[in-house]
């Protein structure tokens, strides 16, 4: 049920909008450096978009060094959520997992390790038989080796949003629910208000947090943001016999399978490679037989579990794989984090971070000045391989 909106302000320091976990993060981040006024706007309740239905993996294994910052930083932010800003998140870190069956893959996944190690992330390369004695779960008889870091692992999505929610509210930040940003009034190059199904807010900054549907956000500014939303799919399996007491997050590189403990059974997903653009997020079982043939060849004692439930979420992809952060030439004070292609649950606490610091006009703990969304215009767009 969405909620009502409740009294919607007359102005704002910063609008935020989208109630996602960059959103939230966003909101906890500022209003506890004291911005006054930090009014989030979400259509419908909290989280209840792409995060809500994310797999919740955490990980610093990525194959561009901004993506490694960003990721280390939130994994440490992750493990201090119980003190700040206070919630139970129920993080696990049990190790990410990535099978490798070409040495190609191999030799990519030496140099993303070498880059890692340098910039403070434990990952490093295992062997068939070390990978299959952390997951006995998979048939490794065709596999070249193994990337794993223990550090990484998984957390729950909804507990991240109400931790950073309840944050911001406890610092003075209004989120309000159940309403929908209609325009953004420009004037002479300035942000003058925000106009909601329910009302208008005089602000001057707005900060775009609308994860798939930021295009549109972007749109009513003149800013491009080239983001793509894509249909991505999960299943929940029934319990798994023998399961280990610490199993990791295990992604087989070469189809995109992954999987992670989810109580007595587990969560598996995996892209669908013709599955078309747009905003469908209706659950669909023709996606099954593929996603079998995959787990046969990987994991066949899978099988035996069986489909207990599945849902279907948004990746909101761009190009290049890798976000868009940052703050637009004009208007002024248009900021904009979107475009995770997949990793924004993982990096949210760390982008939260570097949202507010371009606010204050700060220079972000991460420089994040590479993922710029002007980079497709300058032809400076960077590629992340390391995408599941």
């Amino acid at each position: 049920m969405i909620s009502s909106p409740g009294i919607l302000p007359d102005s704002a320091s910063v609008v935020i909008v989208g109630g996602g976990v960059i959103g939230v993060s966003a909101a906890f981040h500022m209003a506890e450096a004291g911005v006054h006024d930090v009014v989030l706007i979400e259509r419908g309740e909290l989280g209840s978009g792409s995060t809500s239905r994310a797999a919740g993996g955490v990980r610093a294994q990525f194959s561009d060094p901004i993506n490694i910052a960003l990721a280390k930083r939130s994994l440490d932010a992750y493990v201090d959520f119980a003190r700040r800003p206070g919630a139970d998140i129920g993080l696990r870190q049990v190790g990410y997992l990535f099978l490798l069956t070409t040495e190609q893959d191999v030799a990519m996944f030496s140099r993303n390790i070498r880059l890692q190690n340098q910039l403070g992330v434990p990952s490093r390369l295992l062997s068939a038989e070390e990978a299959h004695r952390l997951c006995p779960l998979v048939d490794v008889s065709d596999v070249v080796a193994a990337a794993y870091s223990p550090d990484d692992g998984h957390a729950t999505p909804e507990a991240v949003v109400d931790g950073y929610a309840r944050g911001a509210r406890d610092h003075g930040a209004k989120l309000i629910t159940g309403s929908s940003i209609v325009s953004i009034d420009v004037r002479g190059g300035e942000i003058v208000a925000v106009r909601t199904t329910h009302g208008v807010i005089r602000t001057g900054t707005v900060i775009c947090a609308a994860g798939a549907w930021s295009r549109a956000v972007g749109d009513m500014v003149g800013v491009e943001l080239d983001v793509t939303p894509m249909r991505r799919q999960l299943i929940f399996t029934g319990p798994v016999e023998d399961m280990p007491d610490r199993l990791p997050m295990t992604i087989d590189f070469s189809t995109g399978l992954y999987f992670h403990q989810e109580g007595p059974g587990l969560l598996i997903g995996m892209s669908d490679p013709n599955a078309p653009p747009g905003f469908a997020t209706a659950y669909d079982d023709g996606w099954v037989p593929m996603i079998a043939e995959a787990i046969a060849n990987r994991a066949p004692r899978l099988l035996s579990a069986g489909v207990r439930s599945g849902w279907a979420g948004l990746y909101e992809m761009t190009p290049d794989h890798n976000a868009l952060i940052g703050e637009a030439e004009s208007p002024s004070r248009f900021l904009y984090a979107t475009g995770f292609s997949g990793h924004g649950f993982l990096q949210a606490p760390a982008v939260g971070e570097v949202l507010r610091d371009l606010y204050l006009r700060r220079h972000p703990l991460v420089d994040v000045a590479g993922l710029s969304a002007r980079r497709y215009s300058e032809d400076t767009a960077r590629v992340e391989l390391s995408i599941i």
